[in-house]
């Protein structure tokens, strides 16, 4: 097995660009809105404002993740990234009922929709840019796994959703002079973001709260661990969790009473290497116990 590709490049650069190209499709909405003064594109760039706020975020997290351990802070500060996706998260749910409170009045008193092509051609440039954009830091951040990034990318995305759908509504409304598609549209595309904000949160508390590895990432390890026990007796109480991009890796590891301290480490350490070797940014803690703690006398478990 083969650890995932590494790639170049400076997380919190990344955040940084992506408060810039935020601001960038913020700009191109409002603009697609006074160009049209359709409702749902109104909704569109009101979500833009919150992707802003939560590109600040991240790079903030990511600026804060990165600074080294310290005294009061000893395995680092990694964990501020998912607080930066729980913030992220809530703000797609508040963009969600922020497009659903004004989508609803004008579903029960629909207006004609006077929508010009040019601000439809604005809104949709702005979309193909944050398309690529967010399709970049998924990219990038599952690389790096990095959950600032990562979340920073599915909002995003969920934005592309948004645009996608109102634009189709607006279209639609503008061809067959049913006005109520415009907001009809706006609401759906509400609850979709709710259901992708609802995940986003899902996924960044339990980082918070110590949630292990997938299952694919734990198999991959128990399978590097195995193959490079030679000279122990059995290995235990595996246990791993997840913070930022550090990934953290516990167990026990039996060997011969008779072993010598320095025979023991030596073992350790050949561990810890295949471990980091397989899995960046792995944070490996071992307990050599003698074999009389041996759970399953002559048999690896893990």
């Amino acid at each position: 097995m083969t650890a995932p590709p590494r790639s170049t490049g400076n997380p919190v650069t990344i955040a940084a660009v992506s408060v810039v190209v935020a601001l960038t499709v913020l700009a191109l909405k409002f603009i697609a809105y006074r160009l049209t003064g359709s409702i749902a594109l109104y909704s569109d760039a009101l979500e833009s404002i919150i992707n802003v706020v939560a590109a600040g975020a991240a790079l903030l997290a990511l600026w804060v993740s990165q600074r080294p351990a310290d005294k009061t802070h000893p395995y680092g500060h990694t964990k501020a990234e998912y607080l930066s996706a729980v913030v992220e998260g809530v703000l797609i749910v508040l963009a969600a009922f922020s497009i659903l409170r004004v989508a609803i009045p004008d579903l029960l008193n629909p207006k004609p929709v006077e929508a010009t092509y040019l601000g439809m051609g604005v809104n949709l440039g702005a979309s193909v840019l944050n398309f690529l954009w967010a399709s970049f830091l998924l990219r990038f951040g599952r690389t790096h796994r990095s959950p600032a990034l990562v979340a920073d990318g599915k909002h995003v995305m969920s934005d592309v959703v948004t645009s996608v759908g109102v634009l189709i509504g607006v279209v639609a409304a503008k061809l067959t002079g049913w006005a109520e598609l415009d907001p009809l549209l706006a609401i759906v595309v509400a609850l979709n973001i709710l259901w992708s904000g609802w995940h986003l949160l899902s996924d960044s508390v339990g980082g918070l709260m110590d949630k292990g590895v997938d299952e694919s990432t734990e198999s991959r390890i128990r399978h590097v661990m195995s193959t490079h026990a030679s000279g122990a007796l059995e290995m235990h109480d595996l246990r791993t969790r997840h913070s930022g991009k550090v990934t953290f890796v516990e167990f026990h590891l039996v060997v011969p009473g008779q072993m010598t301290v320095a025979q023991a480490h030596a073992i350790c350490d050949r561990l810890e290497e295949a471990v980091t070797n397989e899995l960046e940014g792995a944070h490996v803690t071992i307990h050599v116990e003698p074999e009389e703690k041996a759970k399953h006398h002559g048999v690896l478990v893990i």
